[in-house]
């Protein structure tokens, strides 16, 4: 019953082969995005009270008053270390607390001092310290201007767009949402009187204040209108990126002509593509690019929010004028960008750059890094909805060695468990779970089951039983349980919001809780935005309940939540010593921390391929470095041309997982003939080939906050031809790839940045000189990869069965010159899975570099303690010269090491040189 009915509700709901998009609101249709968008550009009411300043060691408060209805708001400044500002606003004195979002930051931010340079009846000027840097508080009317030197960075409230809907009585009602005695407002009586004012009319109803309806489903909004906005301008800047997740290009678009790009996590069934519709994540962080400088602003709130963005000269700062008539210049470009949220509070951090490395590094200090994960995550996963049985999963994982192609993880969709219980497994088709993961085990691969957050109502099902009896979930706006359709049919949803709730999920994963689950079992969690079926765009109704606050504040953190325990549960369960693997489909900013993303229900259409890297850098650049698409489209059957060119695409990608739809025809790699499982094959041993260099990224992004894959401008900040660019990318600094996206193509055209610099194809050693676009021809086994000149990639060519196969096997550096004739580059390795690199320094670093004809090995942690069994068996060196003799120096003996080289590519090929890879060792070519 539970798969028929799913399978009922998913062709209600979902099984157009195009998203239906009147299930989802524009715009116009949420009142509170209307109503803030109706404001036009011009005199803000709102004043700053000068006399109300106070000036701490931490922060500045200062308050700020709307002239219209004399509502008084609290304004906080705190200056972050790293180069970050905050600005905080709230209401002086709410009726009852406004939500402020917990659990994202990883912990106060350290504060430093601000101190007061000037102050008069207009406003006041502040130090921001380094660079000469200054706030300006401008009074009459408020606004927030960042100086550095004559250069003005960024404002606030300079268009006038700053509204804060502050809590009131409903007019008909004379009581607080929560039925408390009323008080006297502090605000006095003008302030009643201009909400008498803005409710007369009848507009309560007209402007969705109090209540709103869509579609067949009505919000009751017990608090009235809450909803905040605050507009800032940017001069000097034509390029915004970020704000994730949406399928669009990477540079965001100007928002004039139609809806803003929205953030509110929803479960769309094959969206659409180059439209700001909101889909799974919502990160709200933008970044901010010219070629001198890069900011990002980073906008703290979890209810659905809306970011309008517009770039012209028409509505320029007085700063900006006066910066064009300073420089001479009518044309100074200026992005003007419009936060708009239905609830919470103003909590921005400006992240002041002034290079991409730093914003990366500002945001990380925020909300953390990417999880370093295990080292077989980064290595490839096969998957669909759903393999039918025990017999199904030993069939497939025994085809992958049939046709030598390796694979580390194979995963088991919904159709697994006993019908949709999660925790569970099906009886009859998964009756001897143990049995099935230790046969995987002994091939040293591993299994991702899903784990749901919505619960099958059956009073035989003990994790209902128990999350019921706790009392843990979510609440309709009467009290009782909220209950909505998802796959299992009838289900709850757990209030994850509660630290009490997430403890106990986190315990259901130990192996006596979690039956028939071993080590090598790892954990999936999808339809956590969280999707309700049944619901207002298919998910929760905004006036559910979470212990204190309505669902419409905390709607983007629930999968954050899910994810955050889940993650948690993975590491109790082995006593807190191995790193955990979960996929998330919903995100947040801070989502990094527990484990990996990827972009839902794509379609096996070239359209979604080629915005599979658009969307991943997307997510990259906010901090979500562990990002993929589902190779093949979820939806849809490919061809074969479009199968291969998605794993081509894939296998050069941070998270590599082919998986498809129920209703797709099987798609194995070894099913489409000789010719293309060998194609296949040969991508994804260069995945595997390349998992030292992936690994090593991801222990950057884990220690430092920058991300794996990265558009080409984060590399080459001021060459403006990168910008735009997003058909290509940089895996780390080194790696330069731009996957073919087109059906049938001959040949495609990749641009080379940097006009000092030079790259190696990586298949041919052939060298091209930077700044310049390349024409690439191209085959169906072609997949243009370059490798920057100055740098060192450690590979492992000797390709087996999975990742953990390889431990031990041997390295081959490749080496490729500058045109000085210098490289570096790193070789980083631990156990690949446990805590022991962080707790017990157990990993080996180490710097390699080659200058004057010399190539060496240096540790860069003296301290740890690492052994590896790994070798060095061998070199190639790009860009060479031919030497007379090579020799090897270590433990202070010289031995001669065998070469070839190749003049037609000036190639040098170092054999066997033997030095262990933990070593210290110098390679001297004489």
């Amino acid at each position: 019953m539970g798969l028929l009915f799913g399978i009922c509700i998913y062709l209600l709901f979902g099984s157009t082969l195009a998203v239906d998009r009147g299930n989802f609101k524009t715009c116009d249709q949420s009142a509170f995005c209307k109503r803030q968008r109706a404001m036009k550009p011009g005199q803000s009411p709102y004043r700053a009270l000068l006399d109300t300043l106070e000036l701490s060691d931490s922060r500045l408060t200062l308050q700020l008053i709307n002239d219209n209805n004399k509502v008084h708001l609290l304004l906080e400044l705190y200056r972050l270390q790293g180069n970050i500002t905050r600005v905080k606003i709230n209401e002086l004195k709410p009726l009852k607390p406004r939500y402020e979002v917990p659990d994202v930051l990883v912990g106060d931010p350290s504060t430093q001092p601000l101190s007061v340079l000037s102050k008069d009846d207009n406003g006041m000027v502040l130090s921001l310290g380094a660079e000469s840097q200054r706030l300006i508080v401008s009074a009459r009317p408020f606004r927030l201007d960042i100086m550095e030197g004559p250069e003005l960075l960024l404002s606030l409230n300079s268009r006038g767009l700053l509204a804060f809907e502050h809590l009131r009585l409903r007019k008909d009602t004379q009581a607080d949402p929560e039925g408390a005695e009323v008080k006297e407002n502090t605000d006095g009586e003008e302030q009643q009187d201009e909400e008498k004012k803005e409710e007369d009319g009848g507009k309560d109803n007209e402007d969705g204040l109090w209540e709103e309806t869509f579609k067949s489903h009505t919000d009751s909004k017990p608090n009235g209108p809450t909803s905040i906005s605050l507009d800032f301008s940017l001069p000097g800047v034509e390029h915004v990126y970020g704000i994730p997740e949406h399928a669009d290009s990477l540079k965001l678009k100007t928002t004039d002509a139609g809806d803003p790009y929205r953030l509110y996590n929803l479960d769309v069934f094959q969206y659409e593509l180059y439209n700001p519709m909101a889909l799974y994540g919502s990160v709200p962080v933008m970044l901010a690019h010219n070629a001198q400088r890069t900011m990002g602003i980073f906008w703290l709130n979890a209810a659905e929010t809306w970011v309008d963005i517009s770039s012209n000269t028409a509505g320029k700062t007085v700063f900006g004028k006066m910066l064009d008539f300073v420089q001479g210049s009518s044309e100074t470009p200026q992005t003007d960008v419009r936060w708009i949220s239905e609830s919470g509070i103003i909590d921005v951090f400006i992240m002041l750059g002034p290079k991409p490395s730093d914003v990366f590094t500002q945001y990380a200090s925020l909300t953390g890094t990417q999880a370093f994960p295990p080292q077989a995550a980064l290595a490839y996963h096969q998957c669909r909805w759903n393999y039918n049985d025990q017999d199904d999963v030993k069939a497939v994982d025994q085809g992958f060695d049939e046709h030598d192609i390796p694979y580390d993880f194979i995963w088991l969709d919904i159709e697994h468990t006993d019908g949709k219980r999660y925790f569970t497994w099906d009886p009859h088709k998964f009756s001897q779970p143990k049995e099935m993961l230790q046969n995987i085990m002994d091939k040293r691969r591993k299994m991702v089951t899903i784990v749901d957050p919505h619960i099958k109502i059956d009073s035989g099902y003990k994790i209902h039983n128990e999350i019921s009896a706790k009392n843990f979930y979510v609440k309709n706006k009467d009290g009782r349980d909220y209950e909505g359709w998802c796959w299992p049919g009838n289900a709850g949803y757990p209030d994850f919001t509660n630290p009490e709730m997430r403890a106990w999920w986190a315990s259901m994963f130990a192996y006596d809780q979690y039956e028939g689950t071993l080590e090598n079992l790892y954990t999936w969690n999808d339809m956590n935005e969280p999707s309700v079926f049944n619901g207002p765009e298919v998910s929760m109704y905004k006036d559910a309940v979470h212990g204190n606050w309505e669902h419409r504040d905390v709607h983007n953190l629930y999968g954050f939540y899910v994810q955050m325990a889940t993650a948690e549960g993975l590491v109790q369960r082995s006593g807190g010593t191995e790193r955990p693997f979960v996929l998330t489909r919903s995100v947040f900013a801070g989502s990094q921390r527990f484990g990996a993303v990827w972009t839902g229900d794509n379609a096996a259409e070239w359209d979604h391929l080629k915005i599979s890297i658009p969307m991943c850098l997307s997510l990259s650049l906010v901090g979500l470095s562990f990002c993929g698409a589902d190779v093949g489209g979820f939806f849809k059957n490919p061809s074969t041309e479009l199968l291969v060119r998605w794993y081509q695409t894939g296998a050069y990608q941070p998270f590599f997982r082919a998986h498809a739809h129920l209703d797709t025809t099987r798609r194995e790699p070894w099913l489409f003939g000789p010719e293309n499982t060998a194609l296949m094959r040969d991508v994804v041993r260069q995945r595997y080939a390349l998992l030292p260099y992936w690994y090593q990224q991801f222990y950057h992004a884990y220690k430092s906050g920058q991300p794996v894959m990265r558009p080409l401008w984060v590399e080459y900040p001021k060459d403006a031809a990168t910008f735009t660019i997003d058909d290509e990318f940089l895996i780390g600094r080194d790696l330069l790839v731009h996957p073919v996206t087109e059906e049938g193509a001959r040949g495609v055209t990749a641009y080379l940045p940097g006009t000092d610099e030079v790259w190696y194809d990586v298949h041919t050693f052939q060298k091209h000189s930077g700044a310049q676009n390349l024409y690439i021809p191209v085959t169906m086994s072609s997949i243009p990869v370059f490798q920057r000149g100055g740098s060192i990639i450690p590979r492992k060519v000797r390709v087996r069965r999975s990742s953990a196969c390889m431990e031990n096997d041997p390295y081959t550096l490749y080496v490729a010159l500058s045109p000085e004739g210098i490289a570096e580059g790193e070789l980083y390795i631990d156990d690949g899975h446990t805590f022991d690199f962080q707790t017990k320094k157990q990993f080996i670093h180490r710097s390699l570099t080659f200058a004057h004809n010399s190539l060496t090995s240096r540790n860069l942690c003296p301290e740890c303690k690492f052994f590896t069994k790994s070798w060095i068996e061998k070199v190639f060196i790009l860009g060479a010269k031919k030497p007379n003799k090579v020799v090897l120096q270590t433990d202070g003996q010289a031995t001669a090491v065998e070469f070839e080289f190749d003049a037609s590519l000036a190639l040098l090929t170092l054999r066997k040189p033997g030095m262990n890879a933990g070593a210290d060792w110098t390679v001297l070519l004489q």
